[in-house]
């Protein structure tokens, strides 16, 4: 007890200083950690070194983690190449594999040797080699382009030609390193730039997921909420050619021999531990304008709340009348609601949190920094004149966009058939065809026709509700009204009733008929969609240079006038670590322990039975009604610990995210987020901010008690 003290001392004395940074907050780069930030570590309770971390000479721990797939994060946790990543980042894969024969969504899957192990199309992971800096590079190229256009303002020099640029130093890059995944992008607003270069592997095959009810429990319900009961785990494994390269999927494969992976800890952790998190943090804003807060709040998040909520009310119907249609848009269903509860509780922690007047209060600040000083005010006096300008001048355009894109792009599904037939010229080559074949046959495999229609007439409907302006109305909306009365359901009714883009015989159906372009409704509807997601775009463009520019000189200006402080990048999906320590919190006069435990999951399943999110197979009940944990069990507390959190800093992408210890040992896998700090994508609240993980405890309990995956449990090397 007196040691834990003593860590929660240091914790506090830590979050005391460093100005605008505390200790616990941050995504930083592992090429760029200063010797602060390693001290701060050091002193929390890291016993590994900078080097030990990121090494791209030798062998580190970022070589245990991976990029998984291009939208989760993952970890090896053997010598064979066995990766654990979360349950919701497997979903996809998992529900690719499911049929209602077969449903291992809903039955759980386990692998009892390699040639049970279920490959996965198009999956793949990558591991990071290693992060250069090649700002110089970019910049005077840029300088050039300034130099050479003397009356083109800079912010559209900006924009025109820094894409072009980093895909030249990218293409640089995948020459000088024949095989790997060169990759640009920008960082600190667009004030630097890296190069990273993976190694990618894509024959990855599914080992283990546990049941649908333990690997969602809680479901929408639970989510971005703490306590937490969900085991959000599955397991898959990455294979090789027989030299141990990568290698598209062959029956003759090997599993992978991996350079590091990550030992697996079951001695538990305990309030004031040392916790770490590497993987890939997807995207935050924490430095952008009080402008660019509030559109991000009024004419963002706010389209995909409503859209999403109407689109979803259809889903729901369909779903829950029919497992087969369940299983088709299980995974849609996953990411569509996940973003849409993440963007109801944003716009509530922001205003909650007062995170637009802090971000205000800051801008103040800057002011009075360059206020006194010529050479500051020539580089940074119009700054926040312009940016308040451009939101201005795009706000209509941008809240069309949103509502737009929510409709017409992500909402009503049709449109990608269509369109993609449109795309396809009648001579259509062999090899083309072929492609466009398979393309057709993946998007109909999860697609139902009968539900698509009852969307696209609530959507239709709800748009011309919402964006009331009739330039922003693309051309399908003078057929409803004048062959139709107005009505978005009929016009919807009639369209499925005639057009061929119903299921995978649409392409040579249209090969057949040249005239379907002109006649079949579908394909009518969705030639007039691209011409005003163009006029929209271009509504906004003009503004958007305006203010990427000036964001990043409000960056700029940040990072000048407190030097002192070490910056971290907003995240950009590259590999980042967060560092902090396990702790509970309390919100709204509430307190929030560090943990769950079995008891907690059992009551949620009991007292809301009703509920589907919280429902368990019997099986399972009986199994965590029994207490035998064994050597799972907390040595402290003697119970079986489920869930945990840590005031690690995180966001979307960081899903499957190693949880380390002190050590470099894995206690956990990073899933979620809490509720009350939601706004955590813009501003971090080192109160409320909390990480939440599954206890790695609780994963090899279910491989080994539940799936019975005793070979598992060998090769983890417990």
């Amino acid at each position: 007890m007196q040691n834990m003290k003593v860590k929660m001392m240091t914790a506090a004395l830590l979050l005391s200083i460093g100005g605008q940074m505390y200790a616990d907050e941050g995504m930083w780069m592992l090429n760029k950690i200063d010797q602060k930030t390693a001290e701060a570590m050091k002193d929390l309770g890291l016993e590994l070194t900078p080097r030990e971390l990121y090494n791209p000479d030798g062998v580190s721990l970022k070589d245990a983690v991976v990029d998984f797939g291009d939208f989760c994060s993952g970890v090896v946790v053997s010598p064979n190449g066995l990766v654990f990543t979360n349950h919701h980042c497997g979903y996809g894969a998992i529900q690719k594999l499911s049929t209602p024969e077969d449903d291992i969504l809903k039955n759980g899957f386990v692998a009892r040797n390699y040639e049970e192990e279920r490959p996965v199309e198009g999956l793949f992971v990558r591991f990071l080699q290693r992060t250069e800096e090649c700002s110089s590079r970019v910049m005077k190229a840029l300088g050039e382009v300034y130099r050479t256009h003397p009356q083109t303002p800079t912010a559209v020099l900006d924009r025109q030609y820094t894409d072009s640029i980093c895909r030249v130093v990218e293409n640089e890059y995948s020459k000088a390193n024949p095989g790997m995944d060169c990759q640009v992008k920008s960082y600190y607003g667009g004030n630097a730039f890296y190069v990273s270069i993976y190694k990618v592997y894509r024959d990855v095959r599914l080992v283990f997921t546990a049941t649908e009810t333990l690997g969602k429990f809680g479901g929408d319900t639970d989510n971005w909420m703490w306590p937490r009961q969900t085991c959000d785990f599955s397991v898959f494994r990455i294979y090789t050619d027989q030299n141990g390269e990568p290698a598209e999927y062959s029956k003759e494969n090997v599993p992978l021999k991996p350079k590091r992976y990550a030992q697996v800890s079951i001695d538990g952790y305990q309030p004031g531990d040392y916790c770490m998190t590497i993987g890939y943090p997807g995207s935050t804003s924490r430095y952008m304008s009080s402008w660019g807060i509030r559109e991000r709040v009024e004419d963002r998040n706010v389209s995909t709340i409503q859209v999403r909520g109407k689109k979803q009310e259809v889903w729901k119907r369909w779903m829950d009348k029919d497992r087969a249609i369940a299983l088709k848009y299980a995974s849609k269903w996953a990411g569509s609601s996940n973003y849409w509860k993440n963007s109801i509780g944003m716009n509530k922690a922001i205003a909650d949190l007062n995170v637009i007047g802090q971000k205000k209060k800051l801008e103040d600040q800057i002011r009075r920094w360059y206020g006194n000083r010529e050479d500051l005010q020539r580089r940074f006096g119009n700054v926040f004149g312009e940016l308040e300008k451009a939101y201005a001048g795009c706000q209509e355009d941008v809240h069309a966009n949103g509502f737009f894109n929510e409709t017409f792009m992500r909402g009503i599904e049709i449109y990608r058939v269509a369109s993609m037939l449109n795309r396809t010229p009648q001579d259509i080559g062999e090899e083309q065809q072929k492609s466009t074949r398979e393309s057709l046959e993946a998007f109909f495999k999860d697609y139902d026709a009968r539900l698509d229609e009852e969307t696209m007439g609530v959507l239709l409907q709800n748009y011309r509700e919402q964006v009331k302006n009739k330039r922003f109305w693309p051309e399908c909306y003078k057929t409803i009204d004048e062959q139709f009365g107005g009505d978005c359901a009929a016009y919807a009714h009639d369209l499925f009733s005639r057009t061929i883009c119903k299921d995978a015989t649409c392409l040579d159906k249209l090969l057949a008929d040249s005239t379907l372009r002109e006649k079949d409704p579908a394909l009518v509807y969705a030639q007039g969609i691209p011409d005003m997601a163009q006029s929209i775009g271009g509504g906004m463009r003009k503004q958007s240079q305006t203010i990427r520019y000036n964001e990043r000189m409000l960056t700029q200006a940040l990072m000048e006038m407190d030097q002192e402080t070490p910056h971290y990048s907003d995240a950009n999906f590259s590999m980042r670590l967060s560092y902090g320590f396990i702790q509970d919190y309390t919100a709204q006069g509430k307190h929030f322990e560090y943990y769950t435990d079995a008891q907690s999951l059992l009551d949620k399943a009991a007292k809301q039975s009703e509920i589907e999110d919280y429902k368990l197979e019997p099986d399972i009940v009986k199994l965590m009604e029994q207490s035998n944990w064994g050597r799972y069990a907390d040595r402290r507390t003697k119970d079986m610990h489920l869930c945990f959190i840590s005031n690690n800093d995180i966001t979307g992408g960081n899903s499957g995210s190693p949880m380390f210890n002190g050590k470099g040992e894995l206690i956990g896998l990073a899933f979620d987020g809490n509720w009350e700090a939601m706004s955590g994508d813009i501003s971090f609240d080192r109160d409320l901010q909390r990480c939440i993980g599954v206890d790695i405890r609780f994963v090899l309990f279910l491989i080994d008690k539940w799936g019975h995956a005793d070979h598992l449990i060998r090769e983890l090397g417990i």
